[in-house]
């Protein structure tokens, strides 16, 4: 079984032994009931992966002797799923497992259909999610969340991708058939439950983003995102 990984700041992990307190301690000590002498993953979130071996563990509280130290580049090009704020918690589901399969920005987007509003309890819960889920994922670099965009916003950073492309159930361009850049942001526009309006549509298809379908089903705004993210790694991540 994969060691367990927990978020620390990257000046914890300069030296040869790790102190885990706080909330991170709490899990590894208290909940999840590390022992000395049983592997544990260390990381920043920023890609520095530390192996280490639990050598105390008390209260809240553990200590790791580093035995191997590593820096995973950051991927590239990036996944940037622009998501559509959704009701009944499916944007933070989407958020979950979009981490999980490797997006790396998630951007909120305030879509005209959006039943649900954006909130500061939305940025911290869609955070928190990403978090964790990085963690259980195992996974050297936490997604990037923030949002939300209006249209305009999201409309522009379209335009700025080196691919741009918005899932559609009328779109008669497969995802399949788009050609991933060599470099740089691949953002992907997942709606909302009621859809993108054609006001939303005409404005990124005019900065040249790519309008593409998944399959002949019409998927949730909670799994639209995850399927693209798995198309887009297969093509080059998961090979």
């Amino acid at each position: 079984m994969t060691a367990p990984l927990f978020l620390v700041d990257t000046s914890a992990l300069a030296g040869d032994s790790v102190v885990v307190d706080g909330p991170e301690g709490r899990h590894a000590a208290d909940v999840k009931r590390l022992r000395p002498g049983e592997p544990v993953l260390l990381g920043d979130g920023a890609g520095l992966l530390v192996e280490a071996v639990v050598a105390e563990a008390g209260r809240g509280r553990l200590v790791a002797d580093v035995e191997t130290r590593r820096q995973v580049p950051a991927p590239d090009p990036r996944f940037v799923v622009v998501q559509a704020v959704a009701k009944g918690g499916r944007d933070t589901d989407a958020v979950e497992a979009m981490t999980e399969v490797g997006v790396d920005e998630v951007v909120g987007w305030q879509a005209s259909r959006s039943v649900a509003r954006w909130t500061d309890r939305t940025t911290d819960k869609w955070r928190a999610t990403a978090r964790e889920a990085a963690k259980q994922s195992r996974r050297a670099w936490v997604p990037v969340v923030s949002g939300p965009l209006s249209t305009g916003d999201a409309a522009a950073l379209l335009g700025e991708a080196a691919l741009a492309v918005v899932l559609h159930e009328s779109a008669t361009e497969p995802l399949t058939a788009v050609d991933l850049p060599a470099s740089g942001d691949v953002v992907v526009v997942v709606g909302p439950e009621g859809g993108i309006a054609p006001d939303e549509l005409a404005a990124f298809t005019h900065v040249g983003a790519h309008v593409c379908r998944l399959g002949e089903g019409v998927l949730r705004t909670s799994t639209a995102g995850v399927a693209a993210l798995s198309v887009l790694s297969a093509k080059r991540r998961w090979r």
